[in-house]
């Protein structure tokens, strides 16, 4: 076999594959006995028809056509790799000669990964930010444990105010009619929280216990049900219960309650030490996030059209993924957002489009520094990985091995060793 290749345009290649007559005419009495068992040859049991009975009975197309179905994949796979090319996508293809006796000769077109050209990527003096605490940050992750231990208590008496937890019923109409799925029995809400319509919670406040009143509210013009809409409602209501949280005093007893700790100072001490182990790590994120990103801002390339698209399949594929943890589809997702499939593939895009230019700046100067990772260092992440998952590591590389993916976690591991690299070099 021998290939030839020819640039189309940017990004796209010819491969002109030429495959020897004498393995065309193999894989053309290989397919006669193939259709041979599918067919009924008058005279002939399936099977033992012989080729030109065959090729009498089915046409010489179809007998050409079942060849080349076997032929032409191994044949392209074959170019690709002498070749050297890199395809993102699905090639088209064309029969430039198919004629027993002589050789069989197809081209395929098909879009490669673009080149790169890369600019400085070293000695960038990219500086980390130093991570500090405060003492208002401390402060405020005390109250937050204060509003986790806080009690619940009933009133017997009093007014809504921010915060509290009400206990109401309630029914809404628009024009005076009562609408579907606008009333509910014994129903907690948080004044606050903002999880009703705007301006209901709002509506409530300063009223007493068994008190009823009537809420005006107008239902956001995205709401998802386009029955309510931008339409004006009212909602009368009830008020059943009013709970409102009792918080304990900032003191030793208070640090005793929620933490290992005996005094209020060493709780202190040890929130300021998580918030600076927290705040370092956030730290050395964003700096990585600088780094990476100049390096890419740095670089030029143009893209094909196509590696978005893939992209951006990847990115709703794990969108659904996330979704569906929550027992959620993407069909409910739209309806809950307001959105449509055509909305979100565009709002992905920019997404998909940093995506890719990253991953193709990461690679290039994997390429052009010798970045490569050892069978060694593989086996030694997918034994870490192993552990995590309480995996056997010998038959979590086999598992990867047999869904073709570990040729695309050795990729990761080297764009992982890429990052590190220019972290290092650039600081």
């Amino acid at each position: 076999m021998s290939v030839s290749v020819e640039k189309v345009e940017k990004n796209v290649v010819a491969l002109e594959v030429t495959v020897e007559s004498e393995k065309f005419v193999q894989a053309v009495n290989q397919a006669a006995k193939t259709l041979a068992k599918k067919v009924n040859v008058p005279g002939f049991r399936k099977g033992k028809a012989p080729r030109k009975m065959v090729e009498l009975h089915v046409g010489k197309e179809a007998l050409y056509d079942e060849a080349l179905d076997h032929l032409i994949g191994p044949a392209y796979a074959e170019a690709v790799i002498e070749s050297g090319i890199d395809p993102i996508d699905r090639p088209s293809v064309d029969l430039v000669q198919i004629e027993e006796g002589k050789d069989l000769i197809f081209k395929a077109k098909v879009s490669v990964k673009p080149d790169v050209e890369l600019g400085e990527y070293l000695g960038l003096h990219i500086e980390q930010d130093a991570a500090s605490v405060t003492d208002d940050q401390v402060l405020e992750e005390l109250k937050n444990k204060q509003q986790q231990h806080a009690r619940l208590l009933t009133l017997e008496e009093g007014k809504v105010e921010n915060e509290d937890t009400v206990t109401i019923d309630f029914e809404g109409f628009i024009d005076e009619v009562a609408f579907p799925g606008g009333k509910a029995e014994n129903y907690e809400i948080i004044i606050g929280s903002g999880t009703f319509i705007p301006g209901f919670e709002e509506g409530l406040l300063g009223a007493e216990i068994g008190q009823q009143l009537n809420v005006n509210v107008t239902f956001p013009v995205e709401y998802h049900s386009e029955e309510l809409a931008g339409k004006e409602a009212v909602f009368t209501t009830d008020i059943k219960k009013i709970q409102r949280k009792e918080f304990s005093v900032l003191d030793d007893e208070f640090a005793k309650d929620v933490s290992e700790f005996e005094t209020l100072d060493e709780l202190k001490t040890d929130l300021r030490n998580k918030l600076l182990q927290h705040g370092e790590m956030k730290a050395k994120e964003n700096h990585l996030k600088a780094v990476i990103s100049k390096v890419v801002d740095n670089a030029s390339v143009e893209i094909p059209e196509v590696m978005f698209t893939e992209r951006i399949k990847v990115l709703v594929e794990d969108l659904k993924r996330n979704l569906a943890q929550q027992g959620m589809t993407i069909e409910q997702y739209y309806q809950y957002t307001n959105s449509t499939e055509e909305v979100m593939l565009e709002r992905l895009r920019p997404q998909a489009v940093e995506s890719v230019k990253s991953d193709l700046v990461l690679e290039a100067i994997a390429k052009t520094e010798g970045i490569q990772v050892t069978e060694d260092e593989v086996d030694e992440e997918i034994q870490k990985l192993a552990e995590r998952h309480k995996q056997d590591a010998k038959l979590l590389k086999q598992s990867l091995m047999a869904r073709g993916d570990l040729e695309f976690y050795k990729k990761s591991l080297i764009s992982e060793k890429t990052v590190t690299f220019l972290v290092e070099q650039n600081s």
